[in-house]
């Protein structure tokens, strides 16, 4: 039987406390007409944060416990679809309320993994050759303010070869919401495609729910047989509405204000991405924007301990030296025999590059090979950095070539003899 109390001890943010027995930690409420979940237990004083905030919300509005967490419905209708952070709809189609689950549970045994073992292919060079993404990978796209990261996470929505693509945004302004919908309804994406949006107008604990509600939907379609992709942007928002929650309830900072178990909140989401033995997967790309980009901000320094790498978007494109997925050997040893051979040297004369750019920059005499490697760097920037690059792994390999065979003779690229027999371009010779 569900009591009703009508006594609110205190009203602080977003957040009521009552005094209440046989209720648990992360059940859902009424407070008035509005939802709310339970988030800390004091003995018998519970505390709540109310979805739709609490302004109109007075000490006598009656709580109604429900005895039970907050759920989301799971099935194929909800491709296509637009959600608010609360689960409610967002496109202004029907409720969905069938075959409801529990969202924010445990992450899954060890002993149901295996070991991540296949590409996912998005198109973009810098990922597909140099840095794979690998299905049941957890990886970060750390990024700082005005760059193009959710210009980004639509492109790969748009061509990532998965089943299933969950998006979850936290914190968006309005005009990137109307992005992301406009850009993945005009690409025919949008059909395999489940959002979960919460903007920055949105009431603050329906940020902390985003990721719940996508990862509880992506593990379930994984559970039957889908490869799914979830994109959160941006995880340094859903941080700071952690941070928020955790000062109303005046809690006990620790680095920079945010919440001791800021480490834990990160990890139990990002925990999720797993690879199911016989069925699909859950492969988690979030972006996580650095405050004065410095990467020793705590929330991008608690996700390099938890994920397997990242991705450093800077001047609008993805960097190749600080940028790392630490699961690219379990899968490109299987793609082509001259996958790890080109991509090895590429980046070694890329760096190479790099250097004669400084040396040129500050005055100094260029030589013949100096220049050689300017017009390479040139090459590589315009044909393979660029994200707007929309061509296959294969194809990426090919014009690897074509773009050594334009700048170097054979013998200057440290390629294996055999290797540049096989794959050499015979049509082209070093200008």
């Amino acid at each position: 039987m569900q009591k009703i109390y009508t006594k609110i001890q205190s009203i602080v943010g977003n957040v009521v406390s009552v005094r209440a027995s046989g209720v648990r930690n992360g059940d859902l409420a009424l407070v008035g007409d509005s939802y709310a979940n339970v988030i800390k237990l004091d003995n018998d004083l519970v505390y709540l944060q109310v979805f739709a905030g609490t302004q109109g919300v007075s000490t006598t509005d009656p709580v109604k416990f429900l005895g039970k967490p907050m759920m989301v419905s799971y099935s194929d209708h909800l491709l296509g679809r637009i959600f608010t952070g609360s689960g409610v709809p967002k496109d202004n189609g029907p409720a969905l309320t069938e075959n409801m689950i529990p969202i924010g549970g445990p992450s899954v045994n060890p002993t149901r993994r295996i070991v991540p073992k296949k590409m996912i292919r998005t198109g973009i060079p810098m990922i597909d050759m140099f840095n794979t993404l690998v299905e049941s990978q957890k990886l970060p796209i750390f990024s700082v303010s005005g760059e193009p990261y959710n210009e980004l996470l639509a492109r790969i929505a748009m061509q990532a070869e998965v089943d299933v693509i969950v998006l979850g945004g936290m914190g968006l302004k309005y005009d990137d919401f109307l992005f992301f919908k406009d850009t993945l309804e005009k690409s025919g994406a949008m059909g395999h495609t489940v959002m979960f949006i919460h903007t920055a107008a949105d009431p603050t604990v329906e940020c902390t729910l985003v990721p719940d509600l996508s990862l509880a939907v992506a593990e379930r379609f994984a559970l039957d047989g889908k490869r799914v992709l979830v994109l959160l942007t941006d995880m340094t928002n859903f941080a700071d509405a952690q941070k928020e929650t955790a000062i109303t309830m005046e809690q006990v900072p620790s680095n920079r204000g945010y919440p001791g178990d800021l480490y834990s909140c990160l990890a139990s989401r990002y925990e999720k991405a797993v690879d199911f033995d016989g069925l699909g997967s859950v492969t988690i790309l979030s972006v996580t924007t650095m405050p004065g980009d410095d990467v020793t901000h705590p929330v991008p320094d608690n996700t390099g301990y938890i994920t397997e790498g990242q991705y450093y978007l800077k001047g609008g494109r993805i960097e190749p030296f600080g940028s790392l997925s630490r699961l690219k050997q379990n899968v490109n040893g299987k793609t082509r025999s001259d996958h790890r051979a080109l991509m090895d040297c590429m980046i070694k004369l890329y760096s190479a590059y790099r250097e004669s750019l400084e040396k040129k920059s500050m005055g100094f005499l260029m030589s013949e090979w100096d220049e050689k490697l300017l017009k390479y760097g040139k090459l590589f920037e315009d044909e393979l950095m660029d994200l707007r690059v929309n061509i296959s792994l294969e194809e990426v390999l090919d014009l690897g070539w074509k773009i050594l065979a334009e700048c170097f003779e054979p013998n200057e690229t440290g390629l294996k003899t055999n290797l540049i027999r096989e794959r050499w371009p015979k049509d082209l010779e070093s200008e």
